[in-house]
Formats: structure tokens, C-alpha cells, sequence
């Protein structure tokens, strides 16, 4: 039966840890790795009432976006309610992980999923990160040069956006002599040997570079192996904050409006002037995301969707672009969906349900 130690790595391997921001707290917060799983429940907020309802489910993992535990706990009293979960959690040996801005910042993630709520086509990350990737330069032999290639490739080495396996190669001599206690693959000891080698060069995430040396390891065929890491300023086009895609037809405003609020769910939504132009470029950012209005702008949209707006800050908006103020949860509750979706097409030997507890803390009189 799976662990949650499958469960978690799963979890990264499309929503890295390394990815998340340097305040935030995501990974496994409550329980032991090594506990076999009997049902998930998926959340978008931990409380004591998700804990009850995963122990009536049958649930012994919450798989929560945002953490429970953001700051760092000095004593377990009952005294909030953030204590109060993390010791309801742990008398029901019910484990708890968050994956949280790590998810909102890959391709397929939370920003991605609001996006398909609302029919964009075409979508991509708005601000891409930049110092997340690193190149792997290494010499090879030219008869192992595939192999070795077909070794970082499965490692993880030379995707990039769409297209994966890519890498660039050059032919070229090495020479080396091989002194007393080495094993040398080709030439002799005492001998000075010229190779026909090929420089290869392949791009990777930098979070997986143990991985891509274990495989290079493995597959070239020299005793010492010469290789350079160059970590690059390139943005990564894969990772960031916020997206932004095109509606299949624009709308008036008013009728984005209408379609925003029904597409969405909402109550209400917190605006500012509409400008009396179609909408069809939008952008978005799941959470409190005003720190991405100028990429918004840059981007050419037409409305950015976000939440957790202050008053003055809307005034930033200055005529160029519409803020659509969603709320934080309902711009993000359909987090839900995307976790059952990953988890459910992964793991079939128990239930992943889907949280019935409304966590919203925010209530509308309209």
C-alpha cells in the first residue's frame, strides 16, 4: 500500500518544494512519512473541522494548499486555532501537508486552474522565474555520447517549455595521462591519449542537480570525469507567478463581469472603473497577487484577477488595466479539484475525496 512518503513525492515531482517562496511553509507539517495511506482528503484550508471530517471519511492525510503551520509553533497549548488543529491532527494520527506557493508557481498549477474556470486559451505564466535553472556542461567520448545524453534525459535534463531531450554538442579532442593507480577506459598508463570527444551541453532544473550528477555518474564511461555548472539568469518559462490567456471571443465589460461572477461562483467582486473596452486578454493570480499589476499591464491585459486588494491600492490600476478583486478563497477553492484530479489519476488503492468543509472565514451579507 502507498505511504505518504509516495504520496508527497508525487506531489513534488509536479509542484517542487524548491519552488515555493522564501516565507512559506509547505511539505508534510504533521505526521510520519513512513505511515501507509487509507484515504486522502483534499483541502483548501487545514482547520479542526477538515481534521473531523478526514477521521469520519476514513482519511489519515489532508492534502491542504495553504499551511496550517506558517509561522513557527513555541508550544502545543490548545491556546489558538492553529494549535488546536495540529493537536486534533496528531491524536488521530491524521497527517497534514501542504503544498502551497510551490504549487501556484508551476505550469498546470493553481493559476492554471483558474484559468481553465474561466475558458482561456492560450495561457502562460505571467512573470516567469528567473535563477531556477543551471547548465550542465560535460565531455564525452563520441561513441558514449548518446548514451550518456539518453542518461540525463531521463534524469531530467534538456526540457524546455515544450520540447524536451534537447541539448547542444560539439566535436572536439581531449587529452589526458592516465598516472600509477588510475583505471584508464581508453589509453594506457604513462601514455599521453588524444580522444575524439564531443562537449555536451544540457539545461536542468537547478533543485534536481544531485539527481542529474547521480546519472552522469552512472552512465559516462571515465574513471574521473571533467563537467562545469553554470547557473543561468534565463527566465524560466515554466515557473512563476500568475498567468495570463485570451478569452475565445471578448466581452464588453459588463458582460465580463457577469461571466467572471458565474464562471467563479461569487458573491460579489471588487472592481475598479471599468474603461468602456472589450475584454478578451486576462490575467490572473489565485491569492493576494497585487504585487504582479505592472506584469499585468506589461502583458497587454485587458482585467487581472486576483484578491486581497487594499483601497488605496486599486488606485493603481490609473486607467490602464481593470482589477477584478475575487476574494482569496473563491479564487482559489477550485484548488480542490486540481489535487483530486493529479491524485486520483495516480493513486487508485484508496479514496481521494474532496472536502465538504467550507474553511472560507470571510462571510457576505448581500
Amino acid at each position: 500500500m502507498p505511504t505518504i512518503r509516495h504520496v508527497t513525492a508525487f506531489l513534488e515531482s509536479f509542484a517542487p518544494l524548491a519552488y515555493q517562496e522564501s516565507y512559506d511553509n509547505a511539505g508534510l507539517l504533521v505526521g510520519d512519512p513512513d505511515t501507509a495511506v487509507t484515504g486522502i482528503l483534499a483541502t483548501l484550508d487545514c482547520t479542526e473541522a477538515v481534521v473531523a471530517e478526514a477521521v469520519a471519511k476514513g482519511c489519515n492525510l489532508i492534502v491542504a494548499h495553504h499551511p496550517i503551520v506558517f509561522k513557527g509553533l513555541k508550544k502545543l497549548n490548545g491556546s489558538n486555532y492553529v494549535e488546536r488543529t495540529v493537536i486534533s491532527a496528531i491524536k488521530n494520527d491524521v497527517a497534514i501537508y501542504a503544498t502551497h506557493t510551490n504549487l501556484d508557481s508551476v505550469t498546470g498549477g493553481v493559476n492554471f486552474m483558474i484559468a481553465e474556470k474561466l475558458g482561456l486559451q492560450n495561457v502562460r505564466i505571467l512573470a516567469p522565474k528567473t535563477k531556477t535553472l543551471m547548465k550542465l556542461v560535460t565531455f564525452v567520448p563520441v561513441a558514449d555520447t548518446q548514451r550518456v545524453l539518453d542518461a540525463l534525459h531521463e534524469a531530467g535534463a534538456g526540457n524546455i517549455g515544450n520540447y524536451s531531450r534537447a541539448s547542444f554538442r560539439v566535436e572536439g579532442t581531449g587529452a589526458y595521462q592516465a598516472g600509477d593507480g588510475a583505471n584508464p577506459v581508453l589509453g594506457s598508463i604513462g601514455d599521453y591519449h588524444r580522444e575524439p570527444e564531443h562537449r555536451i551541453e544540457v539545461i536542468f532544473p537547478a533543485h534536481q542537480q544531485r539527481t542529474i550528477l547521480t546519472a552522469l555518474r552512472k552512465a559516462h564511461p571515465y574513471e574521473e570525469i571533467a563537467y562545469d555548472l553554470y547557473p543561468l539568469e534565463n527566465a524560466d518559462q515554466t515557473v512563476g507567478s500568475g498567468v495570463v490567456g485570451e478569452l475565445l471571443q471578448s466581452l464588453s465589460d459588463q458582460n465580463w463581469l457577469a461571466y467572471l461572477k458565474e464562471r467563479m461562483n461569487l458573491p460579489l467582486i471588487r472592481h475598479t472603473a471599468l474603461l468602456g473596452r472589450p475584454v478578451q486578454r486576462v490575467a490572473v493570480c489565485g491569492g493576494a497577487g497585487g504585487f504582479l499589476l505592472n506584469d499585468a499591464v506589461r502583458a497587454s491585459a485587458d482585467v487581472f484577477v486576483t484578491a486581497d486588494y487594499k483601497y488605496h491600492e486599486f488606485f493603481d490600476a490609473d486607467g490602464r488595466i481593470v482589477i477584478c478583486d475575487i476574494g482569496h478563497y473563491e479564487s482559489e477553492v477550485f484548488t480542490k479539484d486540481l489535487l483530486i484530479r493529479r491524485l486520483a489519476e495516480k493513486f487508485t488503492t484508496f479514496a481521494v475525496i474532496f472536502s465538504e468543509t467550507d474553511t472560507n472565514p470571510v462571510r457576505y451579507y448581500v
